[in-house]
């Protein structure tokens, strides 16, 4: 089996998606892959008309079964593209917002859906056509139960993979407090068997999800759900061998732990997922925004779950979520689970330490700087030697990442749909920094 180890980011969107950068495009999404270190980007969105054709027209099969290149002369700067340059491989995906009622209750929840070929997708999009309007959004609303979004795909194609996205955020997911279910099962019945992996979500990873035995029958797959092209890779899957899509299921199938047995057999293998801080997901802490209450589990419940201000309820977060449906103590990995790596992505970093907002020339600068010194950004957050990103930057931004590696932040979690506020620096340190080389990591790579 290969040992080449490779990154994954399954779910993104288009610019047909509601609240996305209107310059997403095909060039440009491979350009950014490249930059963050994607080596396998998801489409996203096929199901929209105008996008679908987008990809068909500038997309060509790969040599790896199930995936695709940009054809040549496509690049954002008009260089050759083809497979033998490292051309980022695209994979057909699509999330579906599925509202609906069973068992007296309202249900929403978005499921990713995963193609391995157009005509795969046609048929997924034909028969979902049937219950919505697909050219309204990207990631168009279904009025179908979610297990049937999950049948639609796999009678287009039984190799489809159907994924719940984000699957603790409060509204829109399968273990949403305000509209999901307590299990797979009840969401997905007979077909839960199918179902091989769970999205954790930006406000949730790994360690948190542990905590549910029931989850053990699933691998975890971590994407950045991307509405522009710059926070491509912010939450990625780290995966060792074959690159097509036969084998990246497979890489899920056995990514579980009940079959962490498998795995060594397995032609691509799912190493863990690259993470947000889950703090600084929008919806991890319960709250009210409006009225700037934020909750940790054991304060909701004290206060019954009612706002002190207003007196209505509060949006229950991922944490009191996963609290709430945990039968494991915190601290708890199960045997065979892959591991994972907390990061903050590199232009947050930058601008921290120079106190800017990320979008600034002066961070543009310096993340240009690191990314032709070093490669892509996951060489650089994961791999670079300190004192070489110190030579390539400054001491204060290799100190800055010295400090995400080791896990040592200041964070105010998100809630009710803030994303909560990464510190790395307190004021004055940056200064002390400036004439002194930073420290070696300690942390080893777990990849």
């Amino acid at each position: 089996m290969s040992t080449m180890k490779w990154f994954g980011d399954f779910h993104i969107h288009s610019r047909f998606s509601r609240a996305t950068s209107k310059e997403l495009t095909l060039p440009v999404l491979d350009e950014w892959a490249r930059k963050k270190g994607i080596a396998v980007m998801g489409s996203g969105d096929f199901t929209h008309p105008q996008w679908l054709e987008e990809l068909k027209a500038n997309l060509v099969s790969a040599p790896e079964e199930g995936l695709f290149v940009l054809r040549r002369g496509t690049t954002q700067n008009g260089t050759q593209n083809n497979a033998e340059q490292g051309a980022t491989r695209f994979l057909l995906t699509v999330e579906i917002s599925s509202i609906y009622s069973k068992a007296g209750k309202v249900r929403k929840v978005h499921t990713i859906l995963f193609a391995p070929s157009f005509e795969a997708a046609e048929a997924i999009n034909t028969r979902l056509s049937w219950s919505g309007n697909l050219a309204s959004d990207g990631r168009p609303i279904i009025g179908i139960d979610a297990k049937d979004v999950a049948k639609a795909a796999f009678k287009a194609d039984p190799s489809c993979m159907v994924v719940p996205a984000h699957a603790w955020t409060p509204w829109f997911s399968i273990f949403g407090s305000m509209s999901g279910f307590d299990s797979l099962e009840e969401c997905f019945e007979e077909l839960t068997p199918k179902i091989l992996a769970i999205e954790t979500g930006l406000s949730s990873d790994p360690q948190m999800n542990w905590r549910v035995s029931a989850l053990d029958s699933v691998a975890l797959m971590s994407n950045s759900d991307s509405h522009s092209a710059r926070k491509i890779g912010r939450e990625a899957n780290v995966l060792e061998g074959e690159m097509s899509y036969p084998a990246i299921v497979e890489a899920f199938r056995t990514g579980a732990p009940v079959r962490a047995a498998e795995r060594e057999k397995s032609p691509c293998r799912l190493l863990g997922t690259i993470e947000f801080f889950p703090e600084e997901g929008k919806y991890h802490y319960d709250g009210h925004r409006l009225c700037k209450v934020r909750w940790t589990p054991h304060q909701r419940k004290e206060n019954n779950g009612k706002c002190k201000v207003c007196g209505r309820s509060v949006t229950v977060g991922v944490l009191s979520r996963v609290d709430d449906l945990a039968d494991r103590p915190e601290g708890t990995k199960p045997e065979g689970a892959p591991h994972f790596r907390s990061l903050v992505p590199l232009a947050e970093i930058i601008a921290d330490v120079l106190g800017v907002g990320t979008g600034t020339k002066a961070v543009e600068s310096k993340y240009n700087a690191l990314i032709a010194a070093f490669g892509n950004e996951f060489a650089v957050l994961l791999d670079a030697p300190a004192e070489q990103i110190a030579k390539e930057s400054s001491p204060q931004i290799a100190e800055g990442i010295r400090r995400v590696r080791d896990r040592k932040l200041h964070i105010e979690p998100g809630y009710d749909g803030e994303f909560g506020k990464v510190k790395i620096f307190e004021e004055g340190e940056r200064k002390a920094i400036s004439n002194q080389e930073s420290e070696t990591s300690n942390q080893a790579s777990l990849f």
